[in-house]
């Protein structure tokens, strides 16, 4: 059975495959984004009336959560989701996440 350290490690390992799909993907996907903004006469300005929409009908956005754990490099994390892989690294360097909370 897989411990907790393992898994974060192939968490850590998939992230890192995403992100160079994402990179090697990046430039197709814009191009193709470029062309359709073309074909159908959408502006920088219509996405921003867009973006400015809610979703769902409702009225107001969703704020993101505040940050609870700030790193030494000044990364910061709100304790939701994953574990980033910084606080992940400290973590198996026998570190405790309460070394990095924020104090109000």
């Amino acid at each position: 059975m897989n411990n907790l350290i393992e898994i974060q490690n192939q968490i850590e390992q998939l992230q890192k495959q995403a992100h160079e799909i994402r990179t090697q993907e990046f430039d197709k996907v814009v191009q193709e984004i470029l062309v359709k903004m073309t074909a159908y006469g959408i502006t920088l300005k219509d996405l921003d009336a867009v973006k400015g929409r809610s979703r769902k009908g409702s009225s107001s956005a969703t704020k993101p959560a505040a940050a609870k754990y700030r790193g030494p490099n000044g990364e910061t994390w709100s304790g939701r989701g994953l574990t980033p892989r910084w606080l992940t690294a400290l973590l198996s360097q026998g570190q405790t996440k309460e070394q990095f909370s924020i104090n109000d």
